[in-house]
């Protein structure tokens, strides 16, 4: 990184707050560390940075900021930015909600309700085998609940990613 890319002094702790921030953030999504990480220096960055860039300012290793960056990049989260006569590789932060958002559903939330439908529907035939009334209506009634959970979650997303303009 040069001398123009390194936070100075003064911004340093805003920096690393914005840092805590999105660890944060991550942690709250179930997303690794270093995801938010990285996507906090990015976004603290008013210059583009290569991957060397990152690996130096955290102290994590290439193969961690090489699978953080996939990931940010399959979210929206980060985009890849050319400089003429430079073979770098450059990044930043996008900073928009929507495709934040947009992303965030479409790669982490979609996939989980469609691979949840088919597990409710292992657990609905496991629960077909309990012999104690009781217990087999207890399970009915949380099967329903999930489902009607996964079927609200589905209608609302699809409004969700349409109001923030995905």
């Amino acid at each position: 990184m040069s001398a123009n890319d390194c936070p100075s002094s003064e911004t340093r702790i805003i920096d690393d707050r914005l840092l805590a921030f999105f660890q944060d953030a991550v942690r709250l999504l179930g997303l690794p560390k270093s995801v938010g990480e990285i996507y906090g220096v990015l976004y603290a960055s008013p210059t583009p940075l290569t991957m060397i860039d990152l690996v130096d300012r955290l102290g994590i290793s290439k193969g961690s900021a090489s699978q953080g960056l996939k990931m940010l990049r399959t979210l929206g989260a980060v985009r890849e930015v050319d400089f003429k006569d430079d073979r770098k590789t450059y990044f930043e932060a996008d900073v928009e909600l929507k495709k934040l958002v947009g992303g965030f559903i479409r790669e982490q939330i979609r996939p989980h309700l469609t691979s949840g439908k088919e597990k409710l529907k292992e657990i609905r035939s496991e629960a077909q085998h309990i012999e104690d009334p009781e217990l087999r209506a207890f399970y009915d009634e949380r099967i329903e609940r999930l489902e009607r959970w996964s079927g609200k979650a589905n209608l609302v997303l699809p409004l969700l990613q349409k109001f923030l303009g995905e």
